[in-house]
């Protein structure tokens, strides 16, 4: 039987350009090359397409692979753009489809969805492109308690995410926040931050939940932020120290996450659980990372899985029609 080629999809126009080239580059390392023939597919920041190093197009692209493994994060690879483009052309992809993308890259919509499907979310506010800025503050100031956390609407990695304990600070929050877009500001729950990854089993309504994942933030850090994420200043702890009945429910809890919005192939829900024992659904990763310092390969290795495995599973469901 001949090779499948895959191309793995990096790089692309987000702020997040860095981490994609890194999680493509693990997936390039790790296919089996006894089954696969991996295509290294580059989307630069100013939106050219490259195979194998060559300025191309994607509809040629289209007709040298035969399944294409999305390694973009961010704006454009996570927000169902990408995804458009691949089903415009024929182009069978990992990773959630279109809607679900989208749904899930957009923090305010996903609330929604989780609040629909009866999940705890902290309480937030949208502020729009067009809201003032002293105006938006001012209004949050006077009728939420402080601390808040601003983080861009779409985008991933923390990027741009900042915990507000004034109202300076909160200003200056939403004016960085706002360079990435609309802004979601939410109240800050103190607590274990904990995520949870989601893995089809190819059998509709039937998953793989991975250990849930307990992250403790370096004590310069007050949350899991950029830096604490790839610069390997906090401790993630794998199965996370929790109760038993906390590893169920969360574990529980990030299925209802993946169904709610409609994801396929693999998740990944960030919690927080109140020191009442209160477990708040943050946000989900549609296409989490794949790098060194990532939580999705540490879950796998826990469960005794190894990342080519992995990658054979999610191609094979990308190829199923």
């Amino acid at each position: 039987m001949s090779k499948l080629r895959v191309g793995v999809v990096r790089g692309g126009p987000s702020s997040e350009y860095p981490v994609s080239l890194k999680t493509g580059e693990t997936v390039l390392r790790n296919l089996n090359k006894e089954k696969y023939i991996p295509i290294d597919i580059l989307l630069s920041t100013r939106g050219e397409w490259y195979m194998n190093g060559i300025r191309t197009d994607l509809g040629t692209i289209a007709h040298h692979i035969d399944v294409a493994w999305n390694a973009l994060h961010g704006t454009f690879g996570e927000d169902g753009k990408v995804q458009q483009l691949f089903e415009s052309f024929g182009i069978p992809y990992t990773g959630s489809g279109t809607v679900a993308s989208a749904v899930g890259m957009h923090k305010g919509l996903a609330k929604e969805r989780f609040a629909e499907a009866g999940l705890r979310t902290p309480k937030g506010d949208i502020i729009g492109m067009d809201d003032d800025i002293n105006d938006a503050a001012f209004h949050l100031f006077r009728n939420r308690h402080l601390p808040l956390i601003v983080k861009p609407v779409s985008g991933g990695s923390s990027v741009g995410v900042k915990i507000a304990r004034t109202f300076d600070e909160l200003k200056n929050a939403i004016t960085l926040a706002r360079k990435f877009g609309e802004v979601l500001v939410e109240e800050f729950i103190e607590g274990k931050e904990a995520t949870c990854c989601v893995v089809d089993t190819g059998i509709t309504g039937e998953h793989f939940v991975l250990y849930p994942i307990e992250i403790v933030p370096a004590v310069s850090r007050e949350f899991f932020d950029y830096e604490a994420k790839y610069n390997g200043e906090s401790e993630e702890i794998c199965p996370g120290r929790f109760p038993l009945m906390t590893h169920v429910e969360l574990r529980d809890l990030s299925i209802v996450a993946h169904k709610a919005i409609g994801a396929r192939h693999y998740s990944r829900t960030d919690f927080i659980i109140s020191p009442k024992g209160e477990i708040y659904t943050l946000e989900i990763n549609t296409l989490p990372g794949l790098t060194e310092h990532s939580l999705l390969p540490k879950a796998l290795k826990a469960g005794g899985a190894e990342i080519p495995e992995f990658l054979d599973h999610i191609v094979t469901l990308a190829l199923r029609k």
